[in-house]
């Protein structure tokens, strides 16, 4: 499964990640590979709440 994710400049020198496709699945990480590697684990961990 493939799932398309944003990754934005936010406050504080933090990159915000989002996965449009699932709602309030955000998270961040102090650099775009960070928020990338963190992104993957919250929409994994949304997947298994919406089951």
């Amino acid at each position: 499964m493939e799932l398309s994710v944003s990754i934005e400049p936010g406050k504080n020198g933090y990159y915000i990640a989002s996965c449009p496709a699932i709602k309030g699945c955000h998270s961040q990480g102090k650099t775009v590979e960070e928020a990338l590697i963190n992104i993957k684990e919250a929409v994994i961990g949304c997947l298994e709440v919406l089951g």
